[in-house]
């Protein structure tokens, strides 16, 4: 058997709100390491969804969620998922300590995440878990594929600016949560075959010297290093590891699609709780997704209360 890795992020841009880097890994027989796992999976996955919804439709999460009326089409993958490896979170903060058991205590320094939790499933529309999660485990039982676990590193505001302030760098920063979900995913399972891939990082196409200093027990090789994909072997005594950054890699990689599904999925339900706390202080104020115009009207319409309960802005608004 060997291991099959994608990881992928969500929020790197906004100026509100969590980014949130998420690593998901599947074993899989050895022979099948470099097969799609769509093909793997296609009796009850697809990329693009069924008219019917008999298939579960895994993909960038881009094209699945595109506003609040969406949002269905996310939870269904991230829910079913969880469910189909044997996990049923009823609430956010379940949700945190199945994929991210870390992140809880930093809750507590904000405010509007503080004390809080909402319940889950958040959409009525996301259907029968259980039923769909039964027809995802049938088939990957067939096809000899585990869900090994979903690794979450969600980075809050203040969090975020002080990773800057120390990087002085976003791209260092993200690179280095990213490392954070290889760690994580390396340490899940002994297994000796590894391939990892990950979304490209924007247009860094060198990883050699960050995976050398992340991971000195391994010897390092280049295989490609190219605009397409940076690509790596891993090796020591006990392990073989493939690691590739790629880019679009959500639209090549199974893993990496559902990758970017949890990613978009815990940072909206961060941004529900965040906005659900700040509704009740300001009445009028309408929600924000946390992209910049939008943060910047937000900022704006919450000014005199932010400026009333003496917010920090270092702690809500996110340096670019």
């Amino acid at each position: 058997m060997a291991i099959v890795a994608g990881i992928d992020e969500a929020g790197f841009g906004p100026l509100l709100g969590p980014l949130v880097v998420t690593g998901v890994a599947f074993r899989v027989p050895d022979s099948q390491t470099h097969r799609c796992l769509w093909d793997t999976l296609s009796a009850s996955c697809t990329r693009t969804p069924d008219r019917d919804h008999r298939r579960l439709a895994v993909a960038d999460s881009k094209q699945l969620f595109r506003g609040r009326a969406d949002f269905s089409a996310l939870e269904r993958p991230a829910m079913v998922m969880l469910a189909a490896a044997g996990q049923r979170p009823r609430n956010w903060r379940a949700l945190l300590e199945t994929l991210a058991p870390n992140a809880a205590a930093a809750l507590e320094d904000y405010p509007w995440y503080s004390g809080r939790n909402i319940d889950l499933p958040l959409c009525d529309g996301v259907g029968d878990i259980g039923t769909r999660a039964n027809a995802v485990r049938r088939n990957m039982a067939e096809e000899r594929v585990e869900l090994l676990g979903v690794f979450a590193e969600p980075v809050l505001e203040g969090q975020f600016n002080d990773l800057i302030s120390k990087t002085g760098n976003k791209a260092v920063a993200m690179l280095g949560t990213v490392l954070r979900a290889i760690d994580r995913i390396l340490r899940c399972d002994p297994n000796p075959r590894v391939r990892l891939c990950v979304d490209r990082l924007g247009g860094r196409v060198h990883y050699r010297e960050a995976l050398q200093t992340a991971f000195p027990e391994y010897d390092l090789q280049i295989l490609e290093e190219c605009p397409e994909r940076s690509a790596y072997r891993l090796v020591n005594s006990t392990r073989v590891c493939r690691v590739e950054f790629v880019a679009g890699g959500e639209n090549r990689h199974f893993a990496i699609a559902l990758a970017s599904v949890f990613s978009k999925y815990l940072r909206e339900l961060y941004m529900h709780v965040f906005n659900d706390y700040w509704s009740e202080q300001v009445t009028s104020l309408r929600p924000t997704a946390g992209y910049y115009t939008d943060a910047k009207r937000w900022l704006s319409d919450a000014s005199a209360e932010l400026d009333r309960l003496g917010i920090d802005r270092a702690t809500l608004v996110r340096q670019r």
